[in-house]
């Protein structure tokens, strides 16, 4: 048979084929049926071309993307791939480029920005992939923690460590047989990510004679990587939050020879060549712009060295250094049929660095760290190094951690498994809460995990309700807000209004922690990149490390008493509207083209929980309410039935504006339902 596309209920695509480079074809015809601009929109941003089509707004991202290399790096990997892995690859994009051409005309979004679908190349797919990630361990942090140094003093570099706004994680949980209903493992879920409108997690199923998996894929990328059910062994990642990216601090100076003009950089042997060429990056409404790409023996020249000259920061990552992405993992996760099968394919995972957990019906478990990150000093964790200093080369590969699981295990971006291999980790509270919820007395079902999903108590909140227990000699209002918010259940439900008189409090105390003097030294404009500048600001580094400033006192110059009972009284003659958490806690999702099919804020949905809560739907206290980060899925893989399984998105399978399937899973993913897993033929609709 060719291929065929059928459909769930919630228009949820099931591909069969009869082997499988057909059936990667088939899913990428398929990411192109259904959210043609959506990897379109990918595309450019991962070659550095979203700007000539997308505007100024988008001019920072793309030149950071072409300084970076990431189309350049996508092709080496590419290039390096496993001759199977190669061929599987080019025939999804030849696919992608069959669906483009097919039904790229169906998205409204390419005629209102004045652009129409392109052409995939047989490396695209890694460098989408690159594009999504090269961020996501957070390499800005160095650059922050290295003004803090400077501002504060060298004892305070990691004063503001946290999980913050700028990064992802996840949660994760695996109860073993013996703790469910069934005798068979769960492995259950939610990755937090920016919510972006369509999700960045597409649900399919992949269905040949060699595998038949169900998973959540990555538009534009084939296979399943992070999140699948093969029916005999399902797996499920957190990030890890491990550091492997460095920042060199680069001297580079001009020469001229008979190629004409160069660049040389400073590294321990002395002043090298280094690469350096131009390119010039349209710009839709504005005039072209012309940017130099350089790149030493360290990496790329990211940012400063302003025509080839002085101070400048490379950016150092495997998949540039060992030309390797771990794309040849994909492959071999479909045909795993056990635990061990997850394990080898997983050795073969490099970036992003994930915890895995997975199970299978034979009763086999999994816990460990996947990814590669280099063996180098601490120093180049925290802060830029010399490229000049030979003691900030790297030594190989760190091994990655393993832990047996003892009836549950939890990962939640804490510091746990994968502490060697970091310095941000999330608080504890979600991984701590999780673990206590789950060890109830209680034999698990799929049908229960919307309990562990939806959960709002906010731990976080204690040190701020201490101090602002142990204040005295307020005004009647204060004391009658003090007392209110020291009854109050400590759950960030959407219909709460103790929840939004704490967030009103949460947001006075940022502010003003925000005005210390004794933190002026960390304000002021940035000489970096914007797509940098999430963890660069001052703010939103207060609101996330809030806990820590205010449990300790670590900063001379602060009074935190002090700095509570001034936010307290201001909070307490601010009138009391009663409004809700859910009323200003909105989902603010990101869209290519803003306002497409969004709605006005008023028709936003509210929210509940909150960044520590289990469901983690993060605001910047102190600047807005509203959530861009959040669930991007949730899943529930039962090893007994694999029918039984659950899953949801934020929106819906569809990425076209205005179809059926494009907004159905909202009320769902609002109320902590889960859709169901259907892998009957019979019960599922072929298209024409």
């Amino acid at each position: 048979m060719t291929a065929r596309t059928y459909r769930d209920a919630y228009g949820i695509p099931h591909l069969r084929a009869d082997d499988p480079l057909e059936l990667a074809r088939a899913q990428g015809r398929n990411a192109a049926a259904d959210r043609a601009w959506q990897i379109e929109v990918e595309r450019h941003r991962a070659r550095g071309t979203s700007a000539a089509f997308l505007g100024a707004d988008a001019l920072g991202w793309d030149v950071f993307a072409r300084r970076a290399r990431l189309a350049d790096t996508a092709r080496r990997c590419y290039d390096a791939l496993a001759p199977a892995t190669a061929a599987w690859v080019r025939a999804y994009v030849d696919g992608v480029n069959d669906g483009l051409a097919e039904h790229g005309h169906r998205a409204p979004e390419f005629a209102a920005a004045g652009t129409t679908p392109g052409h995939w190349e047989p490396w695209t797919p890694l460098s989408v992939w690159l594009s999504h990630h090269v961020l996501f361990a957070g390499f800005p942090t160095k650059l922050w923690r290295d003004r803090v140094a400077r501002a504060l003093g060298e004892e305070h570099t990691e004063l503001f460590a946290t999980d913050g706004p700028g990064t992802s994680g996840s949660n994760g949980w695996l109860i073993a047989g013996g703790r469910t209903g069934s005798g068979a493992a769960l492995i259950a879920g939610d990755p937090h990510r920016f919510v972006e409108d369509p999700g960045i997690y597409q649900q399919v199923r992949l269905a040949c004679p060699e595998y038949d998996v169900i998973g959540l894929a990555v538009p534009g990328v084939p296979g399943i990587g992070h999140f699948g059910h093969t029916g005999g062994v399902a797996w499920a990642i957190t990030n890890a939050m491990a550091d492997y990216q460095d920042l060199y601090r680069e001297r580079l100076r001009r020469t001229d020879g008979l190629g004409g003009p160069g660049v040389e950089a400073l590294g321990p042997d002395g002043w090298q060549p280094a690469a350096v060429h131009r390119e010039t990056v349209e710009v839709a409404g504005a005039g072209p712009v012309e940017i130099e790409i350089v790149e030493t023996a360290r990496g790329p020249v990211i940012t400063g060295g302003a025509d080839g000259e002085g101070e400048a920061l490379s950016l150092r990552c495997l998949p540039r250094v060992d030309v390797e992405l771990g794309f040849d993992a994909l492959p071999a996760l479909l045909r795993a049929r056990t635990v061990d099968d997850v394990d080898r394919a997983f050795d073969h995972w490099i970036e992003p660095v994930n915890v895995v957990q997975a199970a299978d019906t034979a009763g086999g478990l999994l816990h460990r760290v996947a990814g590669a990150v280099p063996d180098r000093p601490r120093a180049n964790s925290l802060r830029p190094v010399p490229a000049w200093e030979a003691e900030h080369a790297w030594r190989g590969r760190r091994p990655m951690p393993r832990a047996e699981v003892d009836g549950t295990a939890v990962m939640a971006n804490q510091r746990g498994l994968a502490a060697p291999l970091g310095v941000e980790f999330a608080p504890p509270h979600r991984a701590d809460r999780i673990a206590d919820l789950l060890a109830a007395p209680v034999a698990w079902t799929a049908a229960d995990m919307a309990l562990v999903h939806m959960d709002t108590h906010l731990a976080s909140a204690a040190p701020l309700l201490d101090l602002l227990a142990a204040l005295d000699a307020l005004s009647p209002a204060a004391e009658k807000l003090r007392d209110r918010l020291l009854a109050w259940d400590r759950r960030m439900a959407a219909d709460s209004t103790d929840a939004a008189r704490f967030a009103e409090l949460r947001s006075a105390v940022v502010r003003r922690f925000a005005a210390e003097p004794a933190l002026a030294g960390l304000t002021g404009p940035s000489p970096y990149p914007e797509p940098f500048l999430p963890w660069l600001a001052l703010l939103p580094r207060i609101a996330y490390a809030l806990e820590t400033l205010l449990a300790e006192d670590r900063l001379p110059g602060v009074d935190r008493a002090a700095l509570v009972r001034a936010a307290a009284e201001e909070t307490a003659a601010a009138e009391d509207t009663g409004r809700t958490w859910g009323a200003t806690h909105r989902l603010a999702p990101w869209q290519a083209l803003p306002g497409a099919d969004g709605g006005s804020d008023e028709d936003r949905p509210g929210l509940a929980g909150d960044h520590d809560c289990v469901l983690s739907t993060s605001s910047v206290p102190g600047f807005t309410d509203r959530s861009a980060r959040g669930p991007a899925a949730r899943y529930v893989w039962d090893l007994a039935d694999r029918d039984n399984s659950r899953w949801v998105v934020p929106f819906g399978a569809s990425g076209l504006p205005g179809h059926p399937h494009r907004r159905d899973q909202l009320p769902l993913w609002l109320s902590g339902g889960l859709a169901p897993v259907t892998t009957d033929w019979t019960r599922l609709t072929e298209e024409p």
